[in-house]
């Protein structure tokens, strides 16, 4: 992602995603009695931090998704296809802010989510950015972690198939976690 997209007001900063130390995970039930974890490798976007008032930031961040991998290859290039990302189709799953809030000393922030080129609004549940620290080479970093649940089949994520014992294959609760690192633009 570009960090031309955030032009910077006074009292903001710009950070940018740290691809080799940020991720994104999802979890989803299998045959209604375990979880499958799975993770997109690419993630990349922008944080406007407003300074001295964070419910004022904004973050856009957009994920590869033919970067996904569940450590089954087989199953991956299923999640690839048109019955669930479509990636030729749909190469980018992206999110970008429209308010962040304190609740009750949680942090939420509430955005549109896209996936296969549909749009909702989320809200994720967010650890407040953690003390920026100066890594060796000099930069700024910051990180926080994101929750949030999603149903599949709002974002037309809708293939399943019915198990002879009863019961569907691929649950539609979808439990996203992100963990990010942010680098301070100089």
């Amino acid at each position: 992602m570009n960090s031309t997209i955030m032009q910077p007001k006074a009292g903001t900063s710009t950070w940018q995603i740290d691809r080799v130390h940020s991720n994104a995970q999802f979890k989803v039930k299998h045959m209604m009695i375990s979880n499958v974890l799975g993770e997109f490798a690419s993630i990349v976007g922008v944080l406007e931090l407003v300074e001295n008032d964070i419910t004022k930031s904004k973050i856009r961040a957009a994920i590869e998704a033919d970067s996904v991998s569940t450590r089954e290859p087989q199953r991956d290039a299923h999640l690839k296809s048109a019955d669930f990302f479509h990636v030729e189709k749909y190469p980018s799953l992206t999110f970008n802010s429209t308010s962040i809030w304190n609740a009750y000393g949680e942090l939420k922030v509430s955005g549109e989510l896209t996936i296969r080129g549909v749009t909702r609004t989320v809200v994720f549940d967010v650890d407040p950015p953690r003390t920026a620290q100066k890594d060796p080479w000099g930069n700024t970093r910051i990180g926080l972690s994101a929750t949030t649940r999603i149903n599949r089949k709002d974002f037309g994520l809708t293939w399943n198939t019915v198990l002879e014992t009863g019961g569907f294959l691929v649950g539609d609760e979808v439990t996203i976690t992100l963990e990010v690192q942010f680098v301070k633009e100089r």
